[in-house]
């Protein structure tokens, strides 16, 4: 049977002892490990660092064991969109792309450490740069499905205040028939191969940026990322993540949860404006040095589902 505690030895990497702290203190549990950690987290006795990154602190650790030669040679992305195109990035090749990308954010946008930022990006790489890179800027990301009307981007921009929003060809009109009304949004990067009046560039940005970036320093309680709810019974609300309440969460949970390994691959269906994306496809399985592994996926196909299940080992 696997150990459940895979991470046991890479704990030191993202909770420095000198900058933890203890809630409610008790006497040390007599117990196994696990069911000790389980007690002290419902003791509320869990350690916890004052300051927390998931860019800095759990992917350039995984980069710099790459480098060290402590890391299989699995990537820690691979891209796939059953044309015959991918996209492998070990953690050393994430880091250099999302580090251009923080710099248009923060250098070519203006943004700065807790501004908003709106991202409408289907599965494609794009989307998994601007996540981390708002991670490394301490900008907070606010992730929205396809598709949303642009009456519910025009919600949703007014709610959050965001000041930037990201997107592509297909929501891009609707962004446009909105945006006058949105009096916070200064900035409309699309994706794209052309050009579209009153937006930037983002691949044409990204390519001019240099790889040189600082990534900021944030608190554990600092804001990641913005969720808007379904509005099931009324409008949708916001519903805010720190870098603790997501970002640090797999490194104490998901340890009981999916047992991964630098080896293992995980792929996640959900849509990228779910939670689930962020959970499945970005913080949960890279915690654990893990490969993301993603299809373009328009839609939900069974049998393309099942034939790249075959041919990729999960």
């Amino acid at each position: 049977m696997k150990t459940l505690l895979k991470l046991q030895s890479l704990k030191s990497l993202w909770i420095p002892k000198s900058s933890c702290r203890l809630f409610h203190k008790q006497p040390k549990l007599l117990a196994p490990e696990p069911f000790s950690q389980n007690e002290s987290i419902r003791q509320g006795e869990q350690q916890v660092p004052e300051y927390f990154n998931f860019a800095s602190d759990v992917l350039d650790k995984w980069s710099q064991m790459e480098k060290d030669g402590k890391r299989s040679s699995n990537p820690a992305f691979w891209w796939v969109n059953g044309r015959g195109n991918e996209v492998r990035w070990s953690f050393e090749e994430l880091g250099f792309h999302s580090r251009k990308v923080a710099n248009v954010l923060s250098d070519i946008c203006g943004l700065q450490k807790g501004d908003r930022v709106m991202l409408i990006l289907p599965r494609i790489p794009e989307w998994w740069l601007v996540n981390v890179a708002c991670m490394r800027t301490g900008i907070s990301l606010i992730l929205g499905t396809s598709q949303l009307t642009a009456k519910d981007i025009s919600y949703r921009l007014q709610a959050c205040k965001a000041k930037c929003i990201i997107t592509n060809d297909m929501v891009a009109s609707a962004v446009d028939a909105v945006a006058s009304d949105c009096q916070f949004l200064k900035t409309k990067l699309i994706v794209s191969e052309g050009r579209r009046d009153g937006w930037l560039n983002f691949n044409e940005l990204y390519k001019a940026q240099p790889a040189d970036h600082i990534c900021v320093k944030t608190k554990i309680q600092d804001p990641m990322v913005i969720y808007f709810t379904s509005g099931t019974t009324g409008s949708p609300k916001m519903a805010e993540h720190s870098q603790g309440s997501l970002g640090f969460r797999p490194v104490i949970s998901e340890r009981y949860w999916l047992d991964l390994t630098p080896e293992d691959m995980m792929w996640c269906l959900s849509d990228t404006g779910w939670i689930i994306a962020s959970l499945g496809s970005v913080l949960d399985p890279w915690v654990f040095g893990s490969c993301v592994f993603v299809h373009s996926l328009p839609q939900v196909e069974s049998t393309t589902i099942l034939n790249v299940r075959k041919k990729v080992i999960l």
